[in-house]
């Protein structure tokens, strides 16, 4: 090598994206408050990051006229009847949860998931501890 020339550096063919740009394709269809949340939970582990996370996570899925019975209460919202989500529909939504919060969630359980409330507790009740 001569005295004037350098070596030329390349980045590994197979460099994983950062983090965040992988967070952020994973969401792309959902809110920045959904990204924002997400991003947090994954820096903090903090579960007060989580209803931010589902909430923006359902509203993906559930068509726009459908939407605003995302303003009634937990308990009250049925996933099937008020929000239109059939099981393949849910078996989608807690994949991106899965791989959102990088957790694992167990499908066979699904079928027992009535409400948006059960469907919050299924998950907490699957963090780390």
């Amino acid at each position: 090598m001569s005295p004037t020339a350098s070596p030329v550096l390349s980045a590994p063919a197979d460099t994983a994206p950062a983090p965040a740009d992988d967070l952020r394709s994973l969401l792309k269809r959902c809110s920045p408050p959904t990204y924002t949340a997400a991003l947090n939970y994954r820096r903090t582990r903090d579960p007060a990051h989580l209803p931010a996370i589902v909430f923006g996570i359902i509203e993906r899925y559930v068509d726009r006229p459908l939407r605003p019975r995302l303003q009634m209460p937990a308990e009250e919202i049925r996933l099937t009847a008020d929000l239109g989500l059939d099981s393949l529909t849910l078996t989608e939504l807690v994949i991106l949860i899965e791989e959102t919060l990088q957790l694992t969630l167990a499908p066979e359980e699904l079928p027992r998931l009535r409400t948006l409330a059960d469907l919050h507790r299924f998950i907490a009740a699957k963090l780390p501890k």
